[in-house]
């Protein structure tokens, strides 16, 4: 059994409910700060209002009255925001299929959402396109206790639909500090990652399934009840982080893991970033199969939750943190294997201190230190994010040379991230929107990144605020495909302009 005498046991809990916050300064109009040109498309007139009323009812439809559009208009960092007049909200495949065959041959330009939780602006609308809220298809349709298979419309929040998994013996393999507002059509639009990328992979390996309709009007269903299906192209991986400019996804299946019978979770204090890669190192040689999440957190990006929520860590005082747990079906096996792990690299000096727990309401305060980071950054006032894979023994160097290049325009410059699938978020907070410190960020981070032949976007996605930067990570002949497809599907491109292609 893990001896606690090396490593101090957690204290009682220190966290509050999980709560979300948002900035309540109104940024600057999208098309405006960016100086967008708007498209070729139509105008929206009253002869169009009534024919979606007379499809989806006119409760099911919201203008003209600002207070009502504000949410739908502006992201959940309020970096960026549209000037759409109308929102719909259908309430079926069949319904949206309509809207979408309509709107096409109108030219009139829309923007799908979700729970509109992405940092990227690519659910908003960049001009005044018409928003196509997601959140009438809320039904879950299916759950197989037998293979674990769920289905379900795009609608659903994704807690509620971990939940209801739960309830069979299975979980979603997707786990978001926005759980409790995002869409898992959204999730699948864009091809989140998570929490757990390291254990379960991304969504292209785990959603066996979409339905999706096209800018025309047509439903494909390419939902499926398999994993293996070798039967030519898989088109439901054009829909897969797609950001909703090929299709828009209705309905999805996924293959759910079943539930851990043990877990735990480690938080430990290290005093170096060298000393972060070589316990990753071990972590992976010495838990193998129970790793189940490898999280990083240097000492700016837990102060910004521990100042910003007046919350307090069970240990203090160190450069770096990693959030490391373990889910396995064998408590007396996977303790043992933690024990050996966490003495190994006690041992070895890499790391100086920590804390462990397997009881469920302590876990769940540790992971809120970690989840609750990007929110509470936005709490500094404005916070330009930037979600990028990087080699892992570059992982950590951009947040020192942004530092030293942004530091004295900026509250506070940080880094946290995904440490097992190399995925960091460089985040870069100020009282308010500089646009002196957005010259000085853009491009550089990116083509800093590039330089490292990183990704620019890890998980998040393109939607708008990266397009200039698709290049930096794809060859020119893959956008000339992606333009390809988008032409093919979307020939008057309605769906989600000025996302990911521009």
């Amino acid at each position: 059994m893990l001896r606690p005498y090396y490593l101090r046991k957690l204290s009682s809990c220190f966290l509050p409910t999980f709560c979300t916050y948002k900035t309540s300064a109104i940024p600057e109009l999208t098309q405006v700060r960016y100086k967008i040109k708007r498209g070729n498309y139509g105008e929206l007139q009253d002869k169009d209002v009534t024919f979606f009323e007379s499809l989806i009812g006119a409760t099911n439809i919201l203008q003209d009255c600002q207070d009502d559009l504000h949410g739908y208009n502006v992201d959940f960092l309020r970096s960026v925001r549209g000037s759409s007049k109308l929102v719909l909200r259908p309430g079926s495949t069949q319904e949206i299929s309509e809207i979408l065959k309509y709107c096409n041959q109108r030219r009139l330009a829309v923007c799908p959402q979700g729970g509109n939780t992405g940092l990227v602006g690519g659910s908003v609308p960049v001009c005044d396109e018409i928003v196509l809220s997601l959140a009438r298809l809320n039904k879950i349709l299916s759950i197989d206790d037998i293979t674990g298979i769920v289905a379900c419309e795009s609608g659903v929040i994704l807690e509620n639909l971990d939940a209801k998994t739960r309830e069979a013996g299975y979980v979603v393999p997707l786990d978001l500090g926005a759980k409790s507002s995002c869409h898992i059509g959204g999730n699948v639009s864009t091809n989140a990652g998570g929490l757990r990328v390291i254990r379960y992979g991304n969504l292209h390996g785990s959603v066996l399934g979409v339905e999706a309709v096209l800018a025309n009007g047509q439903v494909v269903d390419l939902m499926s009840d398999f994993k293996k299906d070798n039967t030519g192209y898989h088109l439901k991986h054009l829909f897969i982080g797609s950001e909703g400019t090929l299709g828009v996804v209705t309905k999805v299946a996924i293959l759910c893991p079943a539930i851990s019978d043990s877990v735990n979770v480690a938080f430990l204090g290290l005093n170096s970033f060298d000393a972060v890669l070589k316990t990753l190192k071990n972590a992976k040689r010495h838990l193998g199969e129970i790793l189940s999440s490898c999280e990083m957190i240097d000492a700016s990006s837990l102060a910004a939750t521990t100042e910003n929520f007046n919350l307090k860590s069970p240990i203090e005082g160190f450069p770096f943190y990693m959030l490391i747990e373990t889910s396995g079906s064998n408590v007396e096996h996977d303790m043992e294997k933690l024990n050996g792990f966490l003495q190994l690299v006690m041992e070895k000096g890499d790391v100086a201190d920590g804390t462990y727990t397997s009881e469920p309401g302590k876990m769940l305060e540790i992971w809120k230190l970690r989840e609750f980071i990007a929110t509470a950054l936005t709490k500094d006032g404005y916070c330009f994010k930037y979600d990028i894979s990087l080699p892992l023994r570059s992982f950590y160097e951009i947040v020192k040379v942004v530092d030293k290049r942004v530091g004295h325009l900026a509250k506070r410059v940080c880094g946290y991230g995904h440490l097992g699938d190399s995925n960091l978020h460089l985040n870069v907070s100020c009282p308010e929107y500089s646009p002196e410190l957005h010259k000085q960020l853009e491009p550089f981070v990116y083509d800093y990144t590039s330089e490292l032949k990183g990704s620019v976007s890890a998980e998040h996605g393109i939607g708008f605020l990266k397009t200039k930067y698709l290049a930096h990570s794809k060859r020119p002949e893959a956008i000339k495909i992606m333009r390809d497809m988008k032409l093919l599907l979307d020939p008057n491109g309605i769906l989600n302009p000025y996302k990911v292609l521009n």
